[in-house]
């Protein structure tokens, strides 16, 4: 959907794919079908945005030909969607039954994670609304933290340098921008603001910045002003905004038995204690760990922020909560002034699939419905900053 700020700005909201699993373009159509549409309808809204997941074989096919690109935009029109945004952190297989460090492969040191992302650049810039100002792609923040040293620096530093010329060719050749967007994520290379700071210093700020989770910038213990000031002060634009909430244990040790609960195979659970805030290295063994699991067997001191995105509406069960506040801080920060932040906003809660038993959708309609609140949740949320909701929003014409 789309929301204006009191600066003028269209500022899009939408909810991330990579919840479903479909890889295949038939496969994607029919998940549409099955969860977009309804959502669109439960809101009630005229156009719902996407944060589109295209795994690196569709992503290859469709960059590869334009008849397809065509098809896939007149299927999302026909269906009042709409795409400005794409997700390419996951490479493929994002929701097969064992994920975990998988997702951070291939890196910013490969080849292959740069075709990737320039196939997504070619595909969504013909997928956005003829009105839309420009497009995103967030990805992975560089690698996994182990093993990094100055060659595999290096080495992404000569892709980011290939993936700006890239993008520039696509935008010469399409007149769309697309940027890209590198998001900061517990156990990585780039877990913080200042690392993000440090690292990407000297890129290309006009088509490569960062993607702020607000589930990862919790976990992080990062107070939110404070890092959109030093991500300011660096010259790193705020491309994409992930409005994700992270689970939080206060006493986790008195709250370790719900905490097991929420123990699972599928995706990695960083888990950080408070303490990780005042350490240069917010990965540090003295109050990180890199699965919920390995923290509830070394009893991290606590209170702890676990890298578990939940429903925004839906926070887990005392003794656990959510990090709405930190959410809530952060749209503030964006939002409460006199130009918006972001105005590409994506609500990527992955993990329905993997919740709790009593907490986990049992039908495709369940799962609808559930993304459809957290859309309202986050709309509502925007709409108490001061944004309205646009109406009669009419799709673009099919190029």
């Amino acid at each position: 959907m789309r929301l204006r700020h009191a600066g003028g700005e269209t500022v899009h909201l939408g909810y991330c794919t990579n919840v479903h699993p479909a890889e295949d373009l038939a496969g994607i159509l029919g998940q549409l079908d099955t969860y977009a549409v309804p959502v669109r309808a439960a809101l009630g809204s005229d156009v719902l945005g996407l944060g589109l997941w295209l795994a690196a074989p569709v992503a290859a096919e469709l960059a590869a030909d334009s008849g397809l690109r065509r098809r896939l935009r007149a299927e999302l029109d026909a269906r009042g969607l709409e795409v400005v945004t794409l997700n390419g952190f996951p490479y493929a297989a994002f929701q097969a039954p064992v994920v975990k460090q998988d997702v951070y492969h291939p890196d910013w040191t490969t080849g292959q994670r740069l075709t990737y992302t320039l196939n997504l650049a070619r595909v969504l810039a013909d997928l956005l609304p003829d009105d839309a100002a420009r497009g995103s792609i967030s990805t992975l923040p560089l690698a996994w933290r182990q093993p990094w040293d100055t060659g595999r620096a290096d080495a992404a530093r000569r892709r980011l340098d290939e993936l700006a010329a890239g993008l520039a060719t696509v935008q010469r050749d399409t007149g769309r921008e697309v940027r890209i967007a590198f998001e900061p994520e517990p156990g990585c290379v780039v877990e913080s603001s200042a690392q993000a700071a440090a690292l990407f210093a000297g890129m290309d700020t006009e088509r490569l910045g960062v993607c702020l989770d607000l589930a990862h910038l919790a976990c992080a213990w990062e107070e939110p002003a404070e890092a959109l000031h030093r991500l300011r002060a660096a010259g790193l634009p705020v491309v994409k905004v992930q409005v994700s909430a992270a689970v939080e244990a206060a006493d986790p040790q008195g709250g370790a038995e719900a905490l097991r609960r929420w123990v699972e195979p599928r995706f990695l659970h960083q888990t950080r204690g408070a303490g990780c805030a005042a350490l240069a290295d917010p990965a540090d063994p003295a109050y990180a760990a890199d699965d919920l699991d390995e923290a509830l067997e070394r009893a991290l001191p606590g209170p702890w922020r676990v890298h578990y995105h939940v429903p925004l509406h839906a926070p887990p069960e005392e003794p656990l909560g959510s990090t709405l506040p930190v959410l809530r801080a952060a749209l503030r920060a964006l939002f409460d002034g006199p130009n918006a932040g972001c105005d590409h906003l994506d609500v990527e809660t992955y993990t329905w699939g993997v919740l709790p038993a009593a907490r986990r959708p049992g039908t495709d309609a369940e799962l609808a419905a559930g993304i459809a609140a957290e859309l309202a949740f986050a709309r509502d949320e925007l709409v108490g900053l001061g944004l309205t909701v646009e109406r009669n929003v009419s799709m673009g014409v099919t190029r």
